[in-house]
């Protein structure tokens, strides 16, 4: 399930809500919106899924980071920064 998300088109509701209601990182949110695993997104980086499990609990990700994490979820890694 590949779904191009826009900056344009903004962050779903679906992600907004994961953020504010779970106390999810944007990162989780948009993984778990995309119905993607965390091994599946640790793979596509090229880490183990416990360094990503750490990136998600980050607060602050480095911009190389979050770089690569939206390419991972294809995103713009503005998204990941509200």
């Amino acid at each position: 399930m590949n779904k191009t998300i826009d900056v344009e088109t903004g962050v779903p509701n679906e992600v907004v809500n994961m953020v504010f209601d779970n106390n999810y990182s944007p990162a989780q949110a948009w993984r778990e919106y995309l119905k993607l695993s965390q091994v599946e997104v640790a793979n596509k980086i090229g880490i183990s899924q416990s360094a990503y499990s750490q990136y998600e609990k980050s607060q602050k990700l480095r911009k190389a980071t979050r770089i690569k994490i939206a390419q991972a979820l294809q995103i713009k890694p503005e998204l990941l920064d509200f």
